[in-house]
């Protein structure tokens, strides 16, 4: 056995933990046990020795594996499962000395999983693959517990905003290709990313004969591609998942939001990693899995193209309109199962007999949900609804054909039987009843044999070594042996002793191969169905896609309808004009008719807002919740606004917030300048661009210099719509010169001392910092503001004499007139130290003057 492991090991690699099925449980040996036993915290015992060392052994049970799979993915690790794939009696029969046949079935990874205990069922699980080819790169992508298969052409520059949109489980990169993030990588040799085996892998597995039918494929995404459906059969082996044809996405179709962005604005997840807190869970409403998974899915790819825009919204506004059939709608959506997940799980080969009854109910409630909304009146109707109808069944054969073949609730081992309803199949049900009578035919026989023998405590028993046996006490025996008697000796224990029967064995006999026999005809019958099942893969999957995005609308018309939203106006204007928004998480997170709404208009004539105001008083809250309206409208979702009218963004940008990647070398400073670099590289004219606090992880002047040549770079250069936070008073220098700068300020007040915080966003700008108030509230010492005070009025009456900071910077632009100065500081200095004053008669004093005057001229 040892040596069929090390063979085995040695197939599965040292990158993968191996878990070897023996018997009830899956063993780990030498390494894999020292690994697993420290990430699993479970006991580390030793078996036997190979080559003079003991052998370090852990093992967890079968029926329990899916947990340990769970917590050793999670962490990072792949596993290998190496189960049996013959009986230890079909072993024997090729002798007694015969090992049990062990094969790799599958290699679980973090992006191949299909359990519903290893996965979220609210969140897509993709496999993601990265390839170059002809001078392009793309990538392909899937959620193989779901079937969605897709490809898209990437530049390196976008990549990274790519991966960020999708956060995969697991991407597949060619060895030596260097990818910027921390994703779980899993490099393959060259040869699998050769786009002329992906064309061949590609046609094989959807069985054409060109792609021309499945889209205008570039070389690299073929690559992708390919190189993804290698990697599912390594892995999966026979089991390949069931994948629907590749679609392509262009990057034109979608919002472009890059990492720094969506971890700015918490659209996914917060600054700490959870989900809860987001905009995601914030907008979650649905009440299926799919559902959720297709929100998710929308929010992290804004549409960009304003007819396809309005059509979601039009269908949000018909659920929104029509409250009594939503209701009843989100009632019945309540009760469809995961369609999705169960029918990839049967694709795979690993469903259960429940997933069938999933398969059962789910398009079961789907006819019943298509009929109501046939029915229903509703404002329009949306085109979007009847297109999305068309697509729901009727499914009337397959689920007429698992009513009648399962029980209402089928459990999750196929093995057990127990599954197939009464009535569908008589010859099973033949052999069941001979089974699940066999407790009465036993009774009967042992009250014969009493009568038979006058024993009035004979028993008939059973173990899992003897069988089917007659018991009885010692001082009974000798009568059962007598020589004409019909009962064989078998045992004979201290108190009591075993016998059997041709009579007993006939009929144990029978019942045995009752209970087989109905486990066999089961075992055909699950196969049937999945079978049948697969038939009808298609239009399961449809009516499951169609369900998300119905389930998605009604889910947003709800809050809309909870939280007063409206439908924003989207078109292909540069229009950004929000009446008394609101952010919609913080609010969610307050009592009702707490938040200050606000008004936010970038126009043509006023695209970049400066906004002033002190820390605390709402600003960055302020810039946020503008640009998560436009993320939701663009989603198709009304937003938390009086009145909305957004032309289409092509991209967002947000660099609000202070963070370091120290494991990459960077400052906080250092982040800011990169993702503010993006920014002005990357925007375009009908971008959304937010901005709070550049500049202000370095000196006053360094900070000031910098914000002001990019808040120039976004009005002059970019024309982006920006609105542009930040403590610097001196930018609002700037204004005369910018023709579409705008001032605004978040109003407080002073008000015995303390700083009133209105949250109000008016026009104009901040008269002063309020950093000392700000301090004050923090509770920083009394006698420490109080010296900050101090130091700031002496501050204040130096820039009063000298003009202010930012004196000598209204003649613009600031750079361009600055020369080098250096050559005059060290004239000055030499000047200076040549002078000796105590020397110097008055007239040589007023000389030295006009001559230093000279010299900084």
């Amino acid at each position: 056995m040892m040596e069929q492991f090390l063979s085995i090991k040695a197939e599965a690699g040292d990158d993968a933990l191996l878990f070897f099925r023996m018997g009830d449980f899956f063993e780990l040996f030498f390494d894999d046990a020292v690994r697993a036993a420290a990430a699993l915290d479970i006991a580390l015992t030793k078996r036997g020795q190979h080559e003079g060392r003991e052998i370090p052994m852990c093992g967890v049970p079968a029926h329990s594996a899916e947990g340990y799979l769970a917590r050793l993915i999670a962490k990072g690790f792949r596993v290998a499962i190496a189960d049996q794939v013959e009986s230890p009696a079909e072993a024997r029969k090729r002798g007694s000395k015969s090992v049990v046949k062990r094969e790799i079935v599958r290699v679980v990874t973090p992006g191949t999983l299909t359990e519903e205990s290893l996965l979220d069922a609210r969140s897509a699980n993709y496999l993601a693959a990265y390839a170059e080819a002809a001078g392009e790169a793309a990538l392909a992508w899937c959620d193989m517990s779901a079937g969605g298969f897709h490809t898209a052409p990437v530049t390196a520059a976008a990549l990274p905003a790519e991966l960020a949109r999708l956060n995969p489980a697991e991407l597949i990169l060619r060895e030596g290709t260097e990818i910027a993030g921390n994703w779980p990588l899993s490099p393959l040799p060259k040869p699998n990313f050769d786009s002329s085996r992906g064309e061949a892998a590609l046609k094989a597995r959807f069985e054409i004969g060109a792609l021309d039918g499945l889209g205008d494929f570039t070389r690299a995404e073929i690559a992708a591609a390919g190189a993804l459906l290698a990697y599912l059969e390594a892995t999966q082996m026979a089991a390949v998942p069931r994948l629907r044809a590749p679609q392509r996405q262009l990057p034109g179709g979608f919002m472009r939001i890059d990492a720094a962005t969506r971890g700015s604005l918490e659209l996914s997840r917060t600054a700490k990693g959870t989900r809860a807190g987001s905009l995601t869970a914030c907008l979650d409403a649905t009440v299926t899995a799919p559902g959720a998974r297709q929100l998710s899915a929308d929010l992290a790819a804004p549409l960009t193209d304003a007819t396809e825009i309005a059509a979601r919204l039009d269908l949000v506004a018909a659920f929104h309109a029509g409250g009594e059939v939503r209701e009843r709608l989100r009632t019945a959506l309540k009760e469809v199962p995961d369609l999705e997940r169960a029918l990839g799980r049967i694709a795979a080969g690993r469903g259960h007999p429940r997933d069938l009854g999933l398969i059962r109910d789910g398009l079961t409630r789907a006819d019943q949900i298509r009929a109501h909304l046939k029915r229903a009146t509703l404002m329009g109707p949306p085109p979007m609804l009847a297109d999305l109808l068309a697509t729901i069944g009727p499914h009337g054969e397959l689920t007429g054909l698992l009513h009648a073949a399962l029980v209402p609730e089928p459990g999750m081992n196929a093995n057990e039987g127990g599954f197939i309803a009464e009535g569908y199949d008589h010859t099973l049900d033949e052999h069941r009843s001979l089974a699940k009578d066999a407790r009465r035919h036993i009774a009967a026989l042992e009250a014969e044999y009493r009568a038979q023998t006058g024993v009035e405590k004979l028993r008939i028993k059973h173990n899992n070594v003897l069988g089917y046996f007659i018991e009885v006490a010692p001082k009974h025996a000798d009568g059962m042996m007598a020589a004409d008697s019909t009962f064989a000796h078998r045992q004979t224990l201290a108190n009591a002793v075993r016998f059997n029967s041709e009579q007993l064995a006939g009929l144990a006999t029978r019942i045995a191969q009752a209970q087989g026999q109905a486990l066999a005809l089961e075992a055909k019958h699950f196969a049937d169905l999945n079978a049948a099942v697969l038939t009808h893969a298609e239009s399961i999957e449809a009516t499951a896609s169609a369900l998300a995005r119905i389930d998605v609308s009604a889910a947003l018309s709800e809050l809309a309808a909870q939280r007063g939203w409206v439908r924003p106006a989207v078109d292909d204007s540069h229009a950004f004009t929000i009446t008394r928004g609101r952010h919609p998480v913080v609010e969610a997170a307050m009592k009702s008719g707490q938040f200050v709404a606000n008004d936010c208009a970038l126009e043509r004539d006023g695209f970049v807002w400066l906004v002033t105001g002190p820390n605390m008083a709402g600003k960055s809250t302020f810039l946020r919740q503008n640009a998560l309206i436009a993320v939701m409208a663009q989603a198709g979702s009304f937003v938390p606004a009086d009145a909305a009218h957004i032309g289409v963004i092509d991209r967002l940008f947000s660099r609000v917030g202070a963070s370091d990647n120290l494991a990459e070398g960077r400052s906080t400073f250092m982040v800011e300048m990169v993702e503010t670099a993006a920014i002005l590289n990357q925007a375009t004219d009908r971008s959304l661009v937010i901005l709070d606090e550049v500049g202000r992880g370095t000196s006053t002047y360094d900070g000031l210099s910098i914000a002001w040549a990019v808040l120039e770079a976004v009005h002059d250069g970019l024309r982006a719509r920006c609105l542009f936070a930040s403590h610097y008073h001196e930018l609002t220098a700037l204004e005369p010169r910018l023709d579409a700068l705008r001032l605004a300020t978040v109003r407080v007040r002073e008000w015995k001392g303390d700083l009133v915080f209105l949250h109000e966003v008016t026009e104009g700008a901040a008269d002063k910092s309020y950093g000392l108030a700000v301090a004050r509230l923090a509770g920083l010492p009394g006698d420490t503001t109080a010296r900050a005070a101090e130091v700031l009025a002496a501050l204040e009456d130096t820039r009063d004499a000298t003009g202010g900071i930012a004196a000598g910077l209204t003649e613009l632009p600031l750079f361009a007139a600055a020369e080098p100065r250096a050559e005059v500081k060290d004239a000055l200095r030499e000047k200076l130290a040549d002078t000796r004053p105590d020397e110097l008669s008055p007239r040589a004093a007023l000389d030295l003057i006009y001559e230093l005057k000279r010299l900084a001229d």
